[in-house]
Parts: C-alpha cells; sequence; structure tokens
C-alpha cells in the first residue's frame, strides 16, 4: 500500500503563508520560501530552493556571499526557523555559581545560579534585531552538560506565532508581531540530566513534545492556541537497568501517512514508538536498545528509517499493518558490518533513493536507501552535531568547528566545496529562498549574494 509524508500538504501550506503573510505583517522574503521548524517545511532537512550558496568566505574584512551576520547573546544551540521577513532563534544567559555546589555521586555539580531563556527575532533582509524576548528567568536550573545548553531544542513558526521550547524548563506562544507572550507551561517535569534536547513539532491545532527524561519519559500534545493539554502518554519502557543515564533521548516528534492513516512517530531510550496523534493511544512500538537517541525519523517511499542512538545501529522499517510490538519481519534492512559509521547526534537525510548520514566523529556516509547498499563513505574534519540538509541537489555537512562540506547528492563522492566560518556549527542550518541560514555558537549568518 502507498507511504507518503504527510508533510506534503504541509510544505504546499508553507510556501503559500510565506507568500501572503508573515508574523509582523511585511513582505514575504526571496521566493516566498520558509524553514519553520527542525529539519525544514517537511521535516526532512530538504529544501525546495534550486540554488542555495555552496561557497562562502568570512576571513577578516574579505566576505564572500555573507549578505550579514548579527551577533546572538548566550549560548543556544536550537536551529533558525525562518517565515516572511523573520528569523527567530532560542537562547540562554547563563548566571555562574560563585560557590558551586561540591558533587558527591551522581552528575557533575551545576555551575549555574541562574538561567534566563530568550526568543530572539531577527529582520530577513538587514539581519537587525526586532525583538530581544525573555520568556523566563529560572533560580538554580536543573544541571545541564556544558557540551549541550539551555536553549538547544528549535522552536516552531507559523504565521503569527512563535512556538519556543526549553524542555522541562518552559514552552511559551509569543505574538511574533507584538513580542507579546500569549500561554506558557513550566509544568511539565523531566530530568534531562544532561539538558533538554528536543524540539517542537506543530501539526494542525496540536503542539507536540517529548520529554524523555532519566527519572521520567512521555509524550504530550497541547492545543497550540491556549497551551492546554490535549493527551499525554507515558512510555512505559522496559529498561535493562535503573540507570537514569540509560532513560533519556532527544528525539523530535515526526507525523507520516502510513496506509492512508497518520502516525507520529517518536523516538526514545531502547524504543521507537507510534502514536495516534489525535488522542496518543500508541499503535506500535519497535524495540531496538541504545540510548541518547536524538535522530528525527525520515521516511522515503515505503520505508521508515530510524537509529538507536549510542549504539549506532541503523534501521529500516516497513510501517505498513505495524501494530503492537514491532516483528522483525517488518525491518527490510538493517546496518551490519558493512554499514559503518552511522550518526548518532544528527539526524539521517534521504534524496535520490540514496541516505546520507555523517557520525559525530566525522565520517559521512552513503548507502542505497531500498537496500542499504553501501556506496561511499569518506572522513570529513572535525566532529558533527548539526543535521544534514539537502538543496539543489546537494548535501550541507556543518561541523563543530566551523566547516561546511558540500557534497554532490550521488552514488560516488563528489566534494563541490569546502567552507569556514569561525564559533563552529551545534545548530542545523535553515534554508529559504536562495540563501542559507547557519547559527555558529555566536552568531547568525545570512549567506547569499547581497
Amino acid at each position: 500500500m502507498h507511504t507518503r509524508f504527510s508533510f506534503a500538504r504541509f510544505a504546499v501550506w508553507s510556501a503559500l503563508v510565506a507568500a501572503l503573510a508573515t508574523g509582523s505583517g511585511g513582505a514575504a522574503g526571496p521566493g516566498g520560501d520558509s524553514w519553520p521548524g527542525f529539519r525544514g517545511p517537511t521535516a526532512n532537512g530538504h529544501a525546495a530552493c534550486t540554488s542555495a550558496p555552496t561557497q562562502w568566505t568570512e576571513k577578516g574584512d574579505k566576505r564572500e556571499n555573507i549578505r550579514w551576520k548579527t551577533a546572538v547573546h548566550g549560548k543556544g544551540w536550537s536551529s533558525p526557523v525562518v517565515l516572511g521577513d523573520q528569523i527567530w532563534v532560542t537562547t540562554a544567559d547563563e548566571v555562574l555559581d560563585p560557590n558551586p555546589p561540591v558533587s558527591k555521586g551522581g552528575p557533575p555539580a551545576n555551575l549555574v545560579k541562574e538561567a534566563s531563556y530568550f526568543a530572539v527575532c531577527v529582520d530577513r533582509k538587514s539581519g537587525t534585531i526586532v525583538h530581544d524576548i525573555r520568556l523566563r528567568t529560572e533560580s538554580k536550573p536543573q544541571y545541564c552538560h556544558p557540551f549541550n545548553s539551555y536553549a538547544s531544542p528549535t522552536p516552531y513558526l507559523e504565521p503569527g506565532r512563535l512556538y519556543a521550547h526549553f524542555g522541562s524548563h518552559g514552552t511559551f506562544c509569543v505574538d511574533t508581531a507584538t513580542g507579546k507572550v500569549l500561554w506558557g507551561r513550566t509544568d511539565f517535569p523531566c530530568d534531562h540530566f544532561r539538558g533538554p534536547g528536543s524540539s517542537a513539532a506543530v501539526y494542525g491545532d496540536l503542539l507536540y513534545l517529548i520529554f524523555d527524561g532519566a527519572d521520567r519519559q512521555y509524550v504530550v500534545a497541547l492545543d497550540k492556541r491556549t497551551g492546554e493539554t490535549k493527551w499525554k502518554a507515558d512510555r512505559k519502557i522496559k529498561y535493562p537497568n535503573d540507570n537514569g543515564d540509560n532513560k533519556k533521548a532527544y528525539a523530535t516528534p515526526a507525523l507520516f501517512t502510513v496506509g492512508g492513516k497518520e502516525v507520529l512517530v517518536c523516538p526514545s531510550a531502547e524504543c521507537t514508538m507510534a502514536y495516534d496523534p489525535k488522542t496518543g493511544a500508541e499503535l506500535w512500538r519497535f524495540t531496538h536498545g541504545g540510548m541518547n537517541g536524538s535522530a528525527r525519523a525520515v521516511m522515503d517511499g515505503d520505508l521508515l528509517y530510524l537509529n538507536s542512538g549510542h549504539t549506532a545501529k541503523l534501521f529500516a522499517l516497513r510501517p505498513d499493518g505495524l501494530s503492537g510490538a514491532v516483528p522483525k519481519s517488518a525491518v527490510a534492512w538493517e546496518s551490519g558490518k558493512d554499514v559503518k559509521h552511522v550518526a548518532v547526534r544528527p539526524s539521517l537525510l534521504v534524496a535520490n533513493g540514496l541516505l546520507f548520514m555523517v557520525s559525530d566523529s566525522g565520517v559521512a556516509s552513503c548507502v542505497d536507501a531500498k537496500t542499504g547498499k553501501p556506496q561511499w563513505s569518506e572522513r570529513l574534519d572535525g566532529e558533527y552535531s548539526a543535521s544534514p540538509v539537502f538543496a539543489g541537489g546537494n548535501v550541507y555537512f556543518c561541523n563543530q568547528s566551523g566547516k561546511t562540506f558540500v557534497v554532490k547528492a550521488e552514488r560516488e563522492y563528489q566534494l563541490v566545496s569546502e567552507n569556514r566560518l569561525p564559533d563552529g556549527f551545534m545548530a542545523s542550518p535553515a534554508i529559504a529562498g536562495a540563501e542559507l541560514y547557519l547559527r555558529t555558537r555566536t552568531s547568525l549568518y545570512a549567506i547569499g549574494k547581497k
């Protein structure tokens, strides 16, 4: 039976609203395109643009194909989201404790005395900051590993509304024209253990959030207009032991239409579950082992692609007709000795019948999406947290030292260009119109012709 992305309908809607309206009432951005949430309008890293820039330079005063650069205060690894003439990111300011407590077992002592959470809006044309909104200040926030940030989850942007999510530290709905906070929720408990990472997702009238912590694990759906909880589904996973570090995960929900039925796929530690997006009823679960999973599920044709987190196993499932515990017969293929260097932090990307990934340690790979047969594997420089994106026949890989490798989406490795910006990338790229929006640790860049 035919399986397809539910995102196709959303992509058409997204392009339409970008062309007709923006949160601030201004004209649409170049090409009328948008990048509303984590991994873009189709939630799989694909951009409609066929002419995205492939080369840029910043060396001192020399800048090539850099339209503007804007500093962003604080620390945040969330990706930029784009609609019309606005770009939004989230960030957090930290006040360090001059006399931090001494850790006695468990996670390290928290050095942060106070954290403030912000939503920042940048004008797409000029790079000028339009809104810098303090959403909440929290005393003695839970521990966040220095590698992570309190503002790692990517927000979601739609006409007139931004949904800024910081895990258990708060979720807020912001009027994008005025900067007014319309509603906020700070009552979802979750010990992230190393800091938050799961991004917000919106489909229809519901906002979906995943809380996979060391102490509890659940998925919630909120009424995006009011913030009211519509349903909550506890994970009820059987873990191999009671170590909370093995229970946490950082994945983002993804909605697909499978056999004419909508399913919300939510990876977690040990298992990936699918839910009825309207009621939260569990439809099926696939047990794969592993923890720290952060990759968002993607589909191509009739196959659903997942990985297992820190155990770095890759699976291609046939999701049509699944119910309850997923049998081994539903696995079309899985990574073995021939498929090495599976991505853990970066999500997967499927294009041209090929599956592309980059491991945390910097090995980029391409396999046949239908069979899992390896096509090529190439060591790129640096380490990776950002998820790759696809535009104009190319795959963009951004590393933590600031390099972006642009590679042809083909069965043979073809390097198009290598570019570098200072400070490095933790956030995934965004592409809208004919421009690439890159967030380094300190700044937001618009890459494109001036």
